[in-house]
């Protein structure tokens, strides 16, 4: 189980980008992180890793996160946390190494899934396989906790709506994945519980069964949460045809 306690983080002392989020999440939890620009979803996953310093408490199984439970996270970014010189080969060398439940057999079989040459450096590879190959190192380190952060930038729809399905096909039941996306409607299908992130706070959580007992869309919830108002558009652009007239 992973818990977070008031964790709490501030920018150049003064500024919040997370104000008390607390969450218990279960092993084999498919949990959607949402939230608008600068909401605290990156801040949130980086405080739970530990590369950021924050307030609050994170636990693993009632354990802080050290050096010592550590390889039970993972961690996938648009942000790019490979090594650009290596080929892909080489990275799996490493980490087979270094990680004692490494899932070969599941490297190989999404390496292929995607296409991704072995014997090319990662910095010859495009924006959008460099983010599969990212999740893919990901979902093969063996973690317990497999956390993304918009990890299907660069890829194209039919790439991202394929991944979703190979990779509910993949994972086993303790296996958790937290993910953080703008992509709500996408991963509707996906994810099995809803966070939402509104100004560093956490304005919603509802399982997708209870929203679907209630007939609520994904969408809806996530609308309904941050107040959206649908004559936004409509507003804007009357005040904006009005600025033109003479």
């Amino acid at each position: 189980m992973l818990e977070l306690h008031d964790i709490t983080k501030r920018y150049y002392g003064f500024m919040k980008a997370l104000q008390g989020v607390s969450l218990t999440i279960r092993p084999g939890e498919l949990v959607g992180l949402f939230g608008e620009n600068g909401a605290g979803k990156t801040t949130l996953l980086k405080s739970v890793l530990g590369l950021l310093p924050h307030g609050g408490e994170v636990l693993l199984d009632g354990e802080p996160v050290t050096r010592k439970n550590i390889e039970r996270l993972s961690f996938a970014t648009s942000e790019h946390s490979f090594f650009p010189s290596l080929t892909a080969q080489a990275h799996r060398d490493f980490y087979r190494e270094h990680f004692p439940t490494w899932r070969d057999g599941r490297y190989k079989a999404l390496t292929e899934f995607f296409d991704l040459p072995d014997y090319k450096p990662l910095r010859a590879y495009s924006t959008g396989q460099k983010n599969q190959f990212e999740v893919i190192l990901a979902l093969c380190q063996g973690a317990d906790y497999i956390l993304m952060d918009e990890p299907f930038a660069g890829n194209d729809v039919f790439n991202r709506e394929d991944f979703y399905k190979v990779l509910l096909g993949i994972l086993e039941p303790n296996e958790t994945v937290i993910l953080s996306t703008h992509l709500i409607e996408e991963v509707s299908g996906f994810v099995s519980r809803a966070v939402l992130l509104k100004k560093g706070r956490v304005v919603g959580d509802k399982s997708l069964s209870a929203l679907e007992d209630e007939g609520v869309t994904l969408m809806e919830y996530v609308k309904s949460a941050y107040g959206y108002r649908p004559d936004r558009v409509s507003r804007a652009l009357d005040k904006l045809t009005g600025e033109e007239e003479p």
